[in-house]
């Protein structure tokens, strides 16, 4: 592994996780009225989008970068669909 993948690895590690504090305080408070739908379905179509173009083109952060902030972004869409 060289030093650009590192520096992917370690980008996609710090935007992934920002979204892990919004998915617990949701979770927790099913509170998502401030949050935006429209901003959270095109932002989930966007990661998913991203996470095709990964798996196209074999790169490893692209992925699991976009795998885990998919899955938190559609745990906030679920709840503000389910809740909003």
């Amino acid at each position: 592994m060289d030093w650009i993948q590192i520096l992917g690895l370690v980008a996609a590690t710090c935007t992934t996780l920002s979204f892990l504090p919004q998915s617990i305080r949701v979770i927790k408070t099913r509170n998502t009225h401030s949050i935006s739908l429209t901003m959270y379905s095109f932002f989930s179509l966007g990661v998913s989008l991203w996470l095709i173009y990964g798996f196209l083109i074999g790169d490893l952060p692209v992925i699991l970068a976009n795998v885990i902030t998919l899955f938190f972004a559609v745990i906030i869409l679920f709840y503000k669909i389910k809740h909003g």
